[in-house]
């Protein structure tokens, strides 16, 4: 139990510390207006509080991500937990305070609008269509996982028999109504309140396995175990491990979430608590169910056969009940459920934005709105019909190499305005390599290539990515931040 409130203990000083370093780093204005009020439109630029914005985004970013990935993760053993604290602190939480702090900076854009103004027009391209894809991927995985996990629920505790095709149907229903109404009706109205569910059943599951006689908190596992891959199937530990926990870690998901709070934050000196913060939040959750998983199986290979026999969500299923019972178990149970759908429908939201963006097309009429989710809506509904577990594994590679374009986006912008650039480069060049590695490493999805192949290759062209960033952006010069927004909220008003 030492060993799990040492992370703790570890992450809620990292936002402290580094979060504070990072925010003198970015140098806030507290002066300066935000987009929710200079661009204010009452449909997706609407000023919300501070608490009421960060419990949205904890939602918005946290979906299953924190939980099936953690779960999966501690296949690995303890040093899933690792990973979990030193990504979320040093790469995670900086790579959502810059999604979220550079968009508020320049007018609420989206990350393929970040993208293309500090990178250049060709990394603008790639981000539209990369984010849509991920987008899309991640809103089919966050239909598909709460609607499988709501059908198992219903079927086993109740003497009621329910299809898991009328789930879809009913979440798609959901998602399609919450991804055109402003955003302060539902998503605004009622996330605080899943928001304070979800740390209430994090706090409240932990603390049952912490108290019970029957369990023990990782009082089975060694401290050298930190450092060793016990993963009971050999799956290796490098890349994998970094792309299977991402929502715990650092997810580029959450670049695409971060400029929807950016559009309705009040202040930006709310910017570490809402961003930096939420990523924290979010690492607290994967650690707990991180321990959860590791602790209430006994064993990993324990764990393993769970996993093989109904997924993370299994997991989930048999750590809720078992630790709270019935009632508690259920609360505890549509909390999880919960995670997903709060995200799915802002994945889609972000889409509609994105596109919007992209065609120029003004999003306060309905009209204009039903044009950009349509279309949306029937590529996901056909994308549900394809195998989970393909679209999983998919959707891991799409998420950690847009969280890369992210941190480069960031590092570029560091540089122009010639500030310690380093924070987002060090991050990046890891996940650089770590997204190439994988590709070029796996079979299922890349090309097979021999292990250390693969890294070699990655490090090489990790490298020429680092340099030529450095180059371009250094080439740029420094420039005002002050103009920089008013050129850029000047262009968005235009379009």
């Amino acid at each position: 139990m030492a060993w799990f409130l040492i992370c703790v203990a570890a992450l809620i000083g990292g936002y402290f510390i580094y979060g504070t370093f990072i925010e003198k780093l970015f140098g806030i204005n507290e002066k300066r207006q935000t987009p929710a009020y200079t661009m204010q439109d009452g449909v997706d630029y609407v000023p919300m509080s501070k608490k009421k914005v960060y419990l949205v985004q904890l939602l918005n970013i946290a979906g299953v991500g924190p939980i099936f990935g953690p779960i999966m993760g501690a296949l690995y053993g303890p040093a899933a937990m690792l990973w979990i604290v030193l990504g979320c602190i040093f790469a995670g939480a900086v790579h959502d305070y810059f999604s979220g702090m550079l968009s508020v900076r320049n007018g609420g854009a989206s990350v393929p609008t970040l993208s293309g103004k500090y990178l250049g027009n060709g990394a603008k391209h790639f981000m539209n269509i990369f984010a849509i894809v991920l987008l899309l991927l991640v809103g089919v995985v966050f239909v598909s996982a709460p609607a499988g996990m709501i059908t198992n629920l219903v079927n086993e505790q109740t003497d009621m028999t329910v299809s898991m095709g009328s789930m879809v149907a009913i979440i798609f229903a959901y998602y399609i109504i919450a991804t055109i109404v402003p955003v302060d009706k539902i998503i605004g109205r009622f996330y605080p309140l899943f928001g304070f569910l979800l740390i209430f059943m994090s706090v409240g599951l932990i603390t049952a396995i912490a108290v019970s006689s029957e369990y023990t908190l990782l009082g089975d596992y060694e401290v050298s175990q930190m450092f060793t891959n016990m993963n009971p199937n050999d799956l290796p530990l490098w890349p994998a491990l970094f792309i299977t926990i991402a929502c715990g870690a650092i997810s580029g998901f959450h670049a695409t979430q971060s400029p929807l709070m950016a559009r309705c934050m009040e202040n930006e000196k709310n910017g570490r608590f809402v961003f930096y913060g939420a990523m924290i939040g979010e690492g607290v959750i994967a650690l707990i169910w991180c321990a959860l998983a590791l602790s209430f199986f006994g064993s990993v290979e324990n764990l393993s056969d769970a996993v093989t026999n109904g997924g993370p969500g299994n997991v989930v299923y048999s750590a809720s009940f078992g630790l709270l019972g019935v009632v508690g178990g259920v609360v505890a149970f549509l909390g999880v459920v919960i995670l997903p759908i709060t995200s799915g429908d802002t994945a889609f939201r972000s889409s509609r934005l994105i596109l919007a963006e992209y065609f120029n097309m003004e999003q306060k009429s309905l009209r204009n709105r039903l044009l950009m989710a349509v279309p949306l809506f029937v590529i996901g509904g056909i994308l549900t019909q394809v195998d989970f577990g393909i679209i999983w594994r998919y959707f891991g590679f799409a998420n950690q190499t847009t969280a890369v374009m992210m941190l480069w986006t960031a590092s570029a912008y560091l540089l122009r305005h010639n500030k310690l650039h380093w924070v987002t480069t060090v991050p990046a060049i890891f996940m650089t390599t770590v997204v190439i590695t994988f590709i070029l490493n796996n079979s299922t999805l890349g090309f097979g290539l021999p292990m250390m192949v693969s890294t070699i290759i990655g490090l090489i062209a990790t490298l020429g990515i680092t340099a030529y960033v450095i180059v371009k952006s250094k080439g740029k010069g420094e420039i005002d931040l002050d103009e920089e927004e008013s050129e850029s909220k000047g262009k968005l008003e235009t379009a």
